[in-house]
């Protein structure tokens, strides 16, 4: 199935996800950006109360409806390409879960049938690098909790989860791509 190539970088916010993201499009490899920035940016500009500041619920079913788009498209695509994902459908899931956002069954129905790749690459917190902004609110101990759920999530729904080391970009993406070669005892990109 093609989704055994989709993997996900994920960890907290502002641990370089973009950064990695958007060097691995850079070596060539298909990537599916985060849409929590766009879907504030849109927020903010329309006026709109789908943002986590204001109607969490409401910005939570944004992100999932995005998320499922993003696995959709992918699929169209109808290639057997590597493609790496900022953030996938559990990231919502656990935002729900941290805001005590109830999560209806059909959306963890659902989950099953949106299976990313075994492997899930994920950032710890470094301060070194953390900053916040106007779309990036959460404060250092926010940011901290949310990598420990994040990785408790994804343990819970079957996933393998990798931690990257705090090292430059370029060599995190080595190591995601010597990881993936490592487990697959074959390269596919």
């Amino acid at each position: 199935m093609k989704s055994t190539y989709f993997y996900i970088i994920t960890g907290g916010p502002g641990v370089g996800k973009t950064a990695l993201i958007e060097e691995l499009n850079r070596q060539g490899f298909s990537t599916v950006p985060e849409d929590a920035r766009r879907i504030i940016k849109e927020q903010i500009d329309l006026g709109g109360d789908g943002l986590p500041w204001k109607d969490k619920a409401h910005y939570a079913h944004l992100m999932y409806r995005a998320a499922i788009k993003n696995y959709q498209q992918a699929i169209q695509d109808n290639d057997s390409q590597v493609r790496f994902f900022d953030r996938g459908l559990l990231d919502t899931i656990c935002y729900m879960r941290m805001e005590d956002i109830a999560i209806p069954a059909s959306i963890l129905d659902q989950i099953a049938n949106y299976p990313y790749a075994h492997l899930v690459f994920i950032l710890p917190p470094w301060q070194e690098i953390y900053h916040t902004d106007e779309e990036r609110k959460q404060n250092w101990e926010e940011a901290e909790f949310t990598f420990q759920q994040m990785k408790e999530t994804y343990l819970a729904f079957g996933y393998d989860v990798i931690e990257l080391p705090k090292t430059s970009v370029s060599e995190r993406a080595t190591f995601i791509l010597d990881h993936i070669a490592k487990h697959t005892n074959e390269r596919r990109y």
